[in-house]
């Protein structure tokens, strides 16, 4: 097992990471401007109303999205099982 190959597999670990993290990350990212920009323009300073719009917005995006996820992660754990061979050499 040289460099190269736990290289490559952090690189991968790290890219379906983010795959999928941000997807979840972007949509709370906008919902909380959004609220912020809400907040700002009608004065309301209550921290709980900025919670619920992303709690709903990241239950979506998992309603929508979530198949796709699973099935990322579903290929990507086969994979590595499948590379295990490699990893032990």
């Amino acid at each position: 097992m040289g460099e190269e190959f736990v290289l490559g597999l952090g690189q991968e670990a790290l890219k379906i990471t983010l795959y999928l993290a941000g997807p979840i990350l972007l949509v709370a990212m906008v919902v909380g401007i959004v609220v912020s920009l809400l907040q700002a323009v009608t004065q309301i300073n209550e921290s709980t109303l900025t919670f619920v719009p992303k709690l709903l917005a990241i239950a979506a995006v998992l309603v929508v999205a979530g198949p796709w996820m699973i099935e990322t992660i579903t290929h990507y754990t086969a994979d590595l099982i499948t590379r295990f061979p490699e990893l032990i050499r």
